[in-house]
């Protein structure tokens, strides 16, 4: 299973392509996607949709896992935020995925098993659980790989109970 994970953000945009093989997580790609402050909000969110769509194509994953939006710190940026999960919404809708969305705390929980860990200490656990020979270099890229992480951990459970008959 190819999971794409995306932290939306007005300002860049985190993406992870994480697969399971084997009970094996990998990562694939990852990265953000930064636009430019000075170029119309239209304009940037054109072109983070055509970084996901293209990412979508040349992957093929089978779902997209994308946090949802629990705090913004002003009404400003809950509206552009909104916008841009939108955006990847849409990606992932016409790109064929099955969509899963997930908060912060459910994310930070699947991947270091406490919901108030730091943006450092998931970057951390997410090198870890790939085994990258490094910590991705952006929070963005690490958190969209975490989202991906926490799918891939809830798709299996999911699985594991409804092999029991539940």
């Amino acid at each position: 299973m190819l999971v794409l994970g995306v932290d939306p953000g007005a300002s860049a945009t985190g993406y992870g392509m994480v697969a399971r093989s084997d009970g094996v997580l990998r990562a694939v790609e990852y990265g953000s996607i930064t636009t430019s402050s000075t170029d119309p909000f239209p304009s940037r969110l054109q072109q983070i949709f055509a970084r996901l769509a293209e990412l979508i194509r040349r992957h093929q994953p089978d779902w997209a896992a994308i946090e949802t939006l629990v705090f913004a710190k002003n009404v400003q940026s809950a509206f552009k935020l909104g916008q841009v999960r939108g955006i990847a919404l849409l990606a992932a809708a016409q790109g064929g995925l099955a969509i899963a969305e997930y908060t912060p705390l459910q994310v930070k929980s699947a991947v270091t098993g406490y919901g108030a860990a730091g943006k450092g200490q998931v970057q951390r656990m997410v090198q870890t659980l790939l085994a990258l020979r490094e910590a991705p270099r952006s929070f963005d890229a690490a958190d969209a790989l975490a989202i991906a992480i926490c799918h891939h951990h809830s798709a299996g459970l999911r699985h594991l109970s409804r092999g029991r008959g539940r």
